[in-house]
């Protein structure tokens, strides 16, 4: 079992900046692959981006490469989501999850644990 805890998210003008973090319970946080996903009000959740246990692997959708990082450090068992050039299009709940193996994806059934989400708003 892995529990999740996102923080980080607030209000930020457009063309800003805010780092999302998520921390994860387990000692074997390494073994788990990492995604983060976003829900706007109206919409289906919809994947932003997802990391490998190690780190080595990432993938991006298109809507936000060149403005995310996604970002693992396994001795805090944290995950990051690093959000540049934020658009107000970008506003809504944003979700880390876990998978039960290393390997990263951009499929969000393949993700078992998900946490409680924090809410990111992007104003004009």
């Amino acid at each position: 079992q892995v529990q999740l805890v996102e923080s980080g998210g607030g209000l930020v003008q457009a063309g800003g900046s805010l780092r999302l973090s998520c921390a994860a319970s387990g000692r074997t946080f390494r073994t788990n692959a990492m995604g983060w996903f976003r829900q706007a009000p109206g919409k289906e959740r919809e994947v932003v981006a997802a990391i490998s246990g190690s780190g080595g692997t990432t993938y991006y959708v298109e809507s936000i490469k060149g403005r995310f990082t996604i970002s693992r450090d396994n001795a805090k068992n944290t995950v990051y989501l690093q959000m540049n050039s934020l658009k107000v299009e970008d506003t809504a709940v944003y979700y880390c999850a876990a998978r039960s193996n290393e390997y990263a994806t951009l499929n969000s059934h393949a993700y078992a644990y998900w946490g409680q989400g924090t809410q990111v708003t992007v104003s004009s």
